[in-house]
């Protein structure tokens, strides 16, 4: 079986548990995604993702998808597989490929947010508020003295912040809505509206499902601190 496939982040949005706890979801459209090769060595699918023009891709890309018979697709992906006998070559795969209690990681590009300082950034606490200590928000010294007489590498500084490529791992899908083609997943993710959102079955979750109850837990009292507590006259 493939591990995951690609979707579009919609939002984010909160829905009602049985016993009436509020669950905060984000809504991913997961699919159709197609599936445009089957690989046996190592075991993969290669998929894609959002139709497009013949005008919006490049002649070598628009003669691949040519000889599958297909448009051409906005996002291809290869995804791991297990076994690959029960796909075949322009299968569409949708939403119904997850089902509520799946642990899933979903990667997707941060929100771009330009240069930022260091506070920003790294969560600095800054330097003292008074009005004359011309220190408020600055750097400060990022040298290391004579010895070794340079900026040691990975120093937190100003500069780029977001647009980078993260895994929100461990995830849960609360809901799955076959006929809009939605999954509603519990929890933020990374992403602006409509950004493309890689979205995998966790290596280290397995699936447990909603109905499921935790285990109350009973701690064993030590004898020895009850008879302390009530000859203190506290039990």
């Amino acid at each position: 079986m493939i591990r995951g496939l690609v979707g579009k982040k919609l939002g984010m949005t909160q829905i009602f548990d049985k016993e009436g706890n509020i669950i905060p979801v984000t809504v991913v459209e997961v699919g159709p995604c197609k599936i445009l090769e089957l690989k046996e060595n190592p075991i993969k699918v290669k998929i894609g993702f959002g139709e497009v023009k013949d005008s919006k891709v490049s002649r070598p890309i628009a003669g691949y998808f040519k000889k599958l018979a297909m448009s051409p697709m906005k996002i291809v992906k290869e995804f791991k597989s297990t076994d690959n006998k029960d796909y075949k070559v322009g299968q569409e795969l949708k939403a119904d490929f997850f089902k509520p209690g799946d642990f899933v990681n979903l990667t997707a590009t941060s929100i771009g947010k330009g240069f930022q300082g260091g506070m920003k950034r790294w969560n600095w606490s800054g330097g003292p508020a008074g009005h004359g200590s011309m220190h408020h928000r600055r750097i400060g010294s990022i040298g290391a003295s004579s010895d070794p007489s340079r900026v040691l590498k990975g120093t937190n500084m100003p500069g780029h912040m977001g647009a980078r490529t993260i895994t929100t791992q461990g995830l849960r899908v609360i809901d799955v809505d076959t006929e809009n083609n939605v999954v509603l997943v519990k929890g933020a993710i990374p992403g602006h509206r409509n950004a493309i959102v890689s979205i995998e079955r966790s290596f280290k979750k397995a699936f447990r499902s909603l109905d499921e109850q935790k285990a109350i837990v009973k701690h064993k009292v030590n004898p020895m601190k009850q008879s302390k507590a009530k000859a203190k006259g506290k039990a």
